[in-house]
C-alpha cells in the first residue's frame, strides 16, 4: 500500500514561489511514476506535472516554464517547485503515484495553495 504525504502549501502573493513536497512510503519509490494534480471547486482534477521512474517530466501547458517537478529517490520524495505563481494557480494540490501507466493512481491527502493578486 502506497502512502503519500504532501507538505509545503500555503498563501503567497502573485509572482511568488512555493515548493511542494510529497513523501512516499509503502513501496519501492524508484519504480513509481509520480504526479502532481490540482483541483478547484466544481472542476475536475487536472494533471499539472508528472515524472516517470526514469526522470522524464511532462507539464500541463499553463505551467510550462514556471513549475518544475523533480524527485529524490533516496529520500522517496517528489517535489513541485512553483515560480511566478498566478491567482489562477490557486487550487488544492494532490500528490499521486502509480506503478505503471496502466495502473491506477494512489493519492495523498492534498495541500492548499492560494495565490493572492
Amino acid at each position: 500500500q502506497v502512502q503519500l504525504v504532501e507538505s509545503g502549501g500555503g498563501l503567497v502573493q502573485a509572482g511568488g514561489s512555493l515548493r511542494l513536497s510529497c513523501a512516499a512510503s509503502g513501496i519501492i519509490f524508484s519504480i513509481l511514476d509520480m504526479g502532481w494534480y490540482r483541483q478547484v471547486p466544481r472542476k475536475q482534477r487536472e494533471l499539472v506535472a508528472s515524472i516517470d521512474s526514469g526522470g522524464s517530466a511532462n507539464y500541463e501547458d499553463s505551467v510550462k516554464g514556471r513549475f518544475t517537478i523533480s524527485r529524490d529517490n533516496a529520500k522517496k520524495t517528489v517535489y513541485l517547485q512553483m515560480n511566478s505563481l498566478k491567482p489562477e494557480d490557486t487550487a488544492f494540490y494532490y500528490c499521486a503515484a502509480r506503478i505503471n501507466t496502466k495502473a491506477s493512481w494512489y493519492w495523498g491527502q492534498g495541500t492548499q495553495v492560494t495565490v493572492s493578486s
